[in-house]
């Protein structure tokens, strides 16, 4: 097999991404963000260490990533910042890393004649949807410096492909939960505080409503999208079309962990009222009739794998249920 490169391999997906393209036989370079503690991120539990090549870096330096993509066919760029109420404090942060990072990426990528570039997006480009199911085909809408960033990566990715014919995918994951995410995301942030035996269970707006997806079906559909031609220049969703606001899915949570926890509205998990995206929901079609890849765990299932993860003792300790996590 050729070699492929996982920028952002340190991540909640990229970690599973990695894992799963090992599984398939893949030789694997993993980008992991440089630190001085030679910190690998989730890597370094994994089961698949040994057989992967890590390099530590980072994407906003050229010359770098000039280097890191040598050798390698394909390239899932993950790498970015994305924490959105982050992005409301230090938005230049996300412009760096997100943008020129993008930049850096693409052009070592065509430098280096790559035969495949995933650039992984966000539904959160699409901002509050204008209609549902939301399609390629819906307004951009940057509701908050984070989404802007990605909009402005994507677009930098796409003029690669149009102007010097990178051969890239825009895929777009939906809201993607399971095992090692962070606690700054909605599902295990609800688990957490569940499973730490806190009083009250602390949440922003509870109203708004997502198309959740399990990590390894997200994981899968890029995989899809890299492996079919027909997808080279598209913008694809990656979702379950399937919509459940944020409440109904504390609810199935607390059914699940069979909890009677009361809900606590925290003011500073709230979102400034422009930025909340209140509605999202993937037509997921284009995705199917491309690659004719479809998710393989419902919600409840997702969720089950979820909970037993973080119920682990050795799993729960590494997250800090009574803070808030931005």
């Amino acid at each position: 097999m050729a070699k492929v490169l996982v920028t952002g391999a340190d991540g909640f997906i990229g970690s599973h991404l990695v894992e799963m393209l090992v599984k398939k036989g893949h030789q694997v370079k993993a980008l992991v963000q440089y630190n001085s503690f030679n910190h690998l991120g989730w890597l370094d539990s994994s089961p698949v260490l040994s057989h992967i090549d890590v390099v530590s870096g980072d994407i906003r330096d050229a010359a770098f990533c000039h280097n890191l993509v040598q050798g390698c066919e394909t390239v899932y760029h993950l790498a970015a910042l994305i924490a959105i109420p982050y992005s409301y404090a230090a938005p230049q942060s996300y412009i760096d890393t997100n943008v020129n990072g993008t930049l850096n990426m693409c052009q070592a990528a065509l430098a280096a004649d790559v035969s495949r570039f995933i650039q992984t997006s966000t539904s959160e480009v699409y901002g509050t949807a204008r209609y549902v199911p939301i399609d390629e085909a819906h307004p951009l809408q940057p509701q908050s410096p984070y989404s802007a960033s990605k909009i402005g990566a994507d677009a930098i990715a796409q003029s690669f492909w149009h102007t010097f014919e990178l051969p890239l995918t825009v895929a777009r994951p939906f809201n993607t939960y399971g095992p090692r995410q962070s606690a700054r995301a909605v599902i295990p942030t609800v688990i957490t505080q569940i499973a730490s035996g806190l009083p009250t269970l602390r949440l922003g707006d509870v109203s708004p409503t997502r198309d959740f997806n399990y990590v390894e079906d997200t994981c899968a559909g890029l995989m899809a999208l890299a492996e079919h031609n027909v997808a080279l220049g598209e913008a694809v969703n990656i979702g379950s079309n399937y919509e459940i606001s944020i409440g109904d899915t504390v609810a199935l949570i607390k059914s699940l962990m069979n909890s009677d926890i009361v809900i606590e509205t925290d003011e500073q998990r709230m979102r400034p009222s422009g930025s909340e995206v209140f509605r999202l929901w993937a037509d997921n079609s284009k995705l199917s009739s491309l690659t004719g890849f479809s998710p393989s765990h419902s919600l409840s299932d997702g969720l089950e794998k979820t909970i037993a993860w973080f119920t682990q003792q050795d799993n729960l300790k590494k997250y800090k249920p009574g803070e808030y996590n931005v």
